[in-house]
Order: structure tokens, then C-alpha cells, then sequence
């Protein structure tokens, strides 16, 4: 699908307020409420909008640490790998988890009500996947760029 300058605007406006109302939308980009309709259908039909939902405050919610882990694998075998990753998507406290080069296999971003449940987060479940040899953990001390929106 080909973006134009009204779809640009349409996913600047969703991305800041995915609540807006349909007339309001349509009225921000100078449409018809029900050509806005059809073409927020089709950008979600073509996959570019890929879901709606709420922006959480992670401390509001308990959840005041948090960290990026470099985790280094031991064995690379498909059998292992599959394993691996269906153990990281299956846990609450791992919020992303980026496959990369570099040094690092896997780069994964935990949110922890503390620094005692990561440490259990780390002895009870990770350092127990088999493809695990190591992981190196970097604290966040801060967070200073966070959620933005893609710039269409």
C-alpha cells in the first residue's frame, strides 16, 4: 500500500490519541467520517495498523525495575532455539526480546516489581533454558525516549 500525506496524518493523529473519534479524525484531515472509515479499515487490512491499545506506566503498576539483558546461547540447534523462544514469549516480566547481531544473541527488556524478583526471574527461569550460557544485565537507570510514535 502506497501512504499519501492524508494516511501520514491519519497514523500521527491514531498514534497520539488512539481514542479520537471517527468524526474528529475525519475532521483533522478534512475528510468525510465515512471515507476516514474505509481508509482506516484499509490500513488496518494491509497490516499497517497492526492494533489499539493503552500506553501503561510500568511504576504505577508496581513495576520499578527494570532491565536489558544480553543473554549468550550455548547451542544454536533449531530443537533448542524453538525452545528457547516459546519460554520467552510464555513469561510476563519479558516485555520485548530482540534477536541481533553482535555479541549477544537475544537482547531482552524485563520489567520486575524489584531487584528480588529479578534475581528469581534470572536463577529460577532463565539460567534454567537449556540453550543459556550466560546473560549480562544492564540496569535501566532512566528511561528518556520511550514509546514514540513511528513517523510515517
Amino acid at each position: 500500500m502506497q501512504l499519501d500525506d492524508r494516511d501520514r496524518r491519519i497514523l500521527t493523529l491514531l498514534q497520539q490519541d488512539a481514542r479520537m473519534s471517527n468524526a474528529d479524525l475525519a475532521e483533522s484531515v478534512g475528510m468525510s467520517a465515512s471515507a476516514l472509515w474505509r481508509r482506516v479499515r484499509a490500513l488496518e487490512e494491509v497490516g499497517v495498523i497492526e492494533r489499539y491499545g493503552a500506553i501503561i506506566n510500568p511504576a504505577a503498576m508496581g513495576l520499578g525495575f527494570q532491565a536489558i539483558v544480553h543473554v549468550h546461547l550455548t547451542r544454536h540447534d533449531p530443537e533448542k532455539l524453538v525452545e528457547f523462544i516459546r519460554a520467552i514469549e510464555g513469561n510476563a516480566l519479558v516485555q520485548e526480546c530482540y534477536a541481533t547481531t553482535g555479541q549477544a544473541d537475544y537482547h531482552l527488556r524485563i520489567l520486575a516489581p524489584d531487584l528480588e524478583a529479578y534475581n528469581h526471574f534470572l536463577e529460577q527461569f532463565l539460567f534454567r533454558l537449556p540453550a543459556v550460557a550466560s546473560a549480562q544485565t544492564n540496569m535501566v537507570l532512566r528511561t528518556i525516549k520511550h514509546n514514540k510514535p513511528v513517523l510515517p
